[in-house]
């Protein structure tokens, strides 16, 4: 039987132990990136504990006109969409609605961008075993935009760390990434928030004080 989290830092520290082998120590290049804003709280117990570098990878989704929650695809900070043509297209979504939503959203990228980095540039990703963290996937639009913004990078190995996710969403990633470490893969799925006892909306304070 899969039993909850207590929260995201508990997530994280269960995490850390299935990702001992990237520990600094045994993997010099290891790098975490969390996906803001809850991945950045599972991620940085992760940090502390593997003692490897955390910064963030900024994407956000694209929710659905109406449906804000249900994604129909991502965006990155340089304006990249990652669409879900068939989502798109079995709704009926307009190319004009796409783009309000998308100039929203890199509205909002920009300013994660400047709330949580602030003067500090980004880990350079080349060469790197890349841990990308979320605190959970869903139907993973935003964890498939940040592999391919990471890839674009030239990292060395793409690793996905997630709590709970699920199943199918797996299956779907597996072929893009190096590995893929998920704690829990419950039937049937329900949430991502139904498997922690505490699942608060993240602010921004709590971001920063986790990258700090």
């Amino acid at each position: 039987m899969n039993k909850k989290f207590r929260d995201r830092t508990d997530a994280g520290r269960q995490l850390a132990l299935k990702l001992a082998s990237y520990a600094a120590a045994e993997c010099p290049q290891s790098i975490l990136l969390g996906l803001p804003r809850g991945g950045v709280l599972v991620a940085a117990p992760i940090a502390q504990i593997l003692q490897v570098p955390l910064d963030l990878c900024l994407v956000h989704k694209l929710g659905v006109p109406g449906n804000a929650e249900f994604a129909m695809g991502s965006i990155d900070l340089q304006g990249r969409r990652y669409l879900h043509e068939h989502t798109i297209a079995d709704l009926r979504i307009s190319p004009a609605q796409i783009d309000r939503v998308a100039e929203i959203e890199l509205q909002e990228l920009q300013r994660r961008d400047r709330a949580y980095r602030g003067d500090r540039p980004p880990l350079d990703v080349r060469d790197r075993v890349v841990i990308l963290v979320d605190d959970g996937l869903a139907t993973g639009a935003t964890m498939k935009a940040a592999i391919a913004v990471v890839r674009s990078q030239n990292p060395a190995q793409i690793v996905v760390a997630v709590p709970v996710a699920f199943p199918d969403t797996i299956d779907e990633l597996r072929p893009t990434v190096d590995a893929i470490v998920c704690l829990m893969l419950p039937t049937p799925f329900d949430a991502i928030g139904s498997w922690y006892e505490n699942f608060a909306q993240t602010t921004d304070e709590e971001v920063c004080a986790a990258l700090n």
